[in-house]
């Protein structure tokens, strides 16, 4: 910071034409100025500068220092304004990571958008189901669907989501509708089979406490869009979040079951690493995604678009 003073001392006096001008305009008094320009010569060991009441004159060596003095200080004014013209216009690359069907129906399709409305921002997106070291692998932002929050990031609710267990009413019709957990037991179980996945058991909460049910099926695999299709195919049942059914839902194709057994909102959130100054390009694409997610039968419309539009 002292050479910062004394290198901006130097040029505004050489500009302003003496001592008594600079100082009237940095508000502090001409020997501080003086004192600064007395400082810098000593640490570089010139003279930079000859100075009477009257007059100043810049030296060989001030006069070289002074172009080096000009480009630092307006590079340096350059990146200031870069950096905070970053907190209010979103700019730059964001890299962002998302579970892989939520982000091909409710993330990705709404960047070319974002894209429009914010022309100096590149977007790079890795959809994934494993969760991604933001810090490591160099993220500004995850979507994440429940899961626990480490205390060093901040996650920014988008929607709510549950998970429920659901299958077609040609299937019910075939099998009968399971009235408690135990029931599961009977019927066709479609379970997600990554390390780790659905068939440890499907999870739900009954008398206030989580309880784990082990589930059977004739079928199972590490694709959610596939389990989705086999249990709208009415093969057997899915326990499945609501954003990925809410259409189909709603139009009667599916019919959800044991509904008072579910667990608890398992939020879809925006989460990012804390920091002091989120830089705009992070805020306006959270920003932008609850506003959509808020519209008014968003998630009653929008699979069914996806699947009209494949």
């Amino acid at each position: 910071m002292d050479k910062l003073k004394q290198i901006s001392a130097f040029v505004d006096v050489v500009e302003k034409g003496s001592l008594a001008r600079a100082a009237l305009e940095q508000n502090i008094t001409p020997v501080m100025l003086g004192r600064r320009i007395d400082a810098l010569e000593k640490r570089l060991g010139v003279k930079l500068m000859h100075r009477t009441t009257r007059h100043l004159t810049l030296t060989e060596q001030g006069s070289v220092f002074l172009d080096h003095c000009r480009k630092l200080l307006s590079e340096l004014e350059f990146a200031e304004k870069i950096v905070s013209e970053g907190r209010h216009k979103a700019t730059g690359h964001l890299i962002v990571s998302a579970p892989a069907s939520f982000g091909r129906l409710h993330v990705a399709p709404h960047a070319p958008a974002f894209v429009a409305a914010n022309p100096e921002v590149q977007i790079s997106f890795n959809l994934t189901d494993h969760v991604v070291d933001l810090v490591r692998e160099g993220y500004d932002l995850a979507i994440r669907i429940g899961g626990v929050l480490d205390p060093n990031f901040v996650a920014v609710k988008l929607a709510s989501n549950r998970r429920v267990v659901c299958g077609t009413p040609e299937y019910f019709e075939r099998h009968g509708i399971p009235r408690t957990l135990d029931d599961l037991v009977q019927h066709n179980c479609l379970a997600f089979n990554l390390q780790g996945g659905q068939q440890r058991g499907w999870y739900f909460q009954k008398d206030g406490k989580p309880v784990i049910i082990k589930v059977h099926g004739n079928l199972d695999c590490n694709d959610g869009e596939l389990l989705h299709r086999w249990s709208s195919e009415g093969i057997g049942l899915a326990w499945r979040s609501t954003w990925e059914i809410q259409s189909q839902l709603a139009s009667g194709e599916l019919i959800t079951v044991l509904d008072e057994y579910a667990l608890p909102d398992y939020d879809i959130t925006a989460v990012y690493m804390q920091q002091r100054h989120l830089p705009a390009k992070v805020r306006f694409f959270i920003d932008a995604l609850k506003s959509i997610f808020a519209q008014p039968d968003y998630w009653t419309q929008a699979r069914r678009k996806y699947v009209l539009e494949r």
